[in-house]
């Protein structure tokens, strides 16, 4: 090897161990809707010479169905905490060990280490957030830190009421609010959450997933929805109103991978790098309106989001929340029927 070609074959080793190499070709995002800030994925694409497609998914359900199909064409997906480790099981995923790539020193402490991800071997942090209500308190000016929202309706709001149809939420959120734990294989417990359901839902005018549009039109005067929702509605319409229910709450997240079969894999690994810089992730979180968990990101986040109520959980709050979790397959079926008899 002459002189030369050794110094250029060491400059891009060393390019490459330090996190700057430039890449070439393509990458495919299969990933929740409405979910990824173009302007983030031009500065990947300038920065990388990488051409990104983005594809849609509406729920972590037929995100997996695809996925396990196999030949999807996809690199990269993006599931929530309760489904992820479904991938990792079924090895659906590539072991990438983001906790060895240079932007790991980013991640808060917190999510460093997660329990559907222990050491973060396959997963980088997308979003975060929260499982509530929002009130318009223009039509309701009692408590909205409750699930009597949804359950218990109040009759100010009676046939103004709009569920998301998010199965794990909705169950959740009826088991808590009857004093359960979430995953619960408790019969007899159960039996009363479905009561519950069938008797709140004439009380309700929909269970749709525009919950955005349709309050700030006034289609709808509350809803259950997640916090990233309720804030966008209240930037808007101030007079609308996101509640920790006190009955108990959870907290989600999103989380970036690379499939086992991607044909883009250098490519998504410099994806999940690029994505742990705190400016590139207040940039998603700008678009998304959920946190992320990047460190020191808060401070090039939109001013509205630093101290808002929706993003930042107030203390009084923090006691009644918990992760949600991934169910054993016994609790998902027994949900299933539930879930099946109130969508009738």
């Amino acid at each position: 090897m002459n002189s030369r070609l050794f110094a250029a074959t060491t400059a891009l080793a060393l390019l490459a161990a330090t996190g700057l190499a430039r890449a070439e070709g393509e990458l495919n995002i299969y990933n929740w809707g409405n979910y990824t800030n173009p302007d983030v994925i031009k500065k990947f694409e300038e920065k990388y010479k990488v051409k990104v497609t983005i594809t849609d998914y509406d729920s972590n359900e037929t995100a997996l169905a695809k996925v396990r199909q196999g030949g999807s064409g996809f690199d990269i997906a993006v599931p929530s905490q309760t489904h992820l480790p479904i991938w990792i099981q079924e090895g659906l995923l590539l072991e990438t060990n983001p906790g060895g790539m240079e932007n790991f020193k980013n991640i808060a402490p917190e999510w460093a280490n997660p329990d559907f991800d222990p050491g973060r071997k396959y997963s980088v942090p997308w979003a975060w957030g929260t499982v509530g209500v929002v009130v318009n308190t223009n039509d309701y000016k009692g408590d909205i830190n409750t699930w009597d929202i949804i359950f218990k309706t109040p009759d100010e709001l009676k046939g103004k009421v709009n569920v998301v149809p998010e199965m794990k939420d909705v169950m959740t959120a009826a088991i808590r609010y009857l004093g359960g734990e979430q995953c619960t294989t408790d019969k007899e417990l159960l039996k009363k959450v479905r009561d519950l359901l069938v008797a709140a839902k004439p009380n309700w005018i929909a269970m749709e997933y525009g919950a955005v549009d349709k309050m700030g039109a006034g289609d709808f005067k509350a809803s259950s929805t997640w916090n990233g929702a309720g804030l966008r509605i209240r930037l808007a319409h101030p007079e609308v109103r996101y509640g920790y229910p006190k009955e108990g709450f959870t907290y989600w997240s999103d989380n970036v991978v690379v499939l086992k079969d991607a044909k883009n894999a250098e490519n998504a690994k410099l994806f999940q790098n690029f994505i742990m810089d705190p400016e590139v992730a207040a940039g998603l979180s700008a678009f998304h309106r959920y946190a992320n968990g990047v460190a020191g990101s808060e401070k090039f986040m939109p001013a509205e989001m630093r101290d808002a109520p929706e993003i930042i959980v107030p203390e009084e709050a923090k006691p009644h929340g918990t992760m949600a979790l991934m169910c054993s397959e016994e609790a998902d079926t027994l949900y299933k029927k539930i879930w099946t008899e109130l969508r009738k």
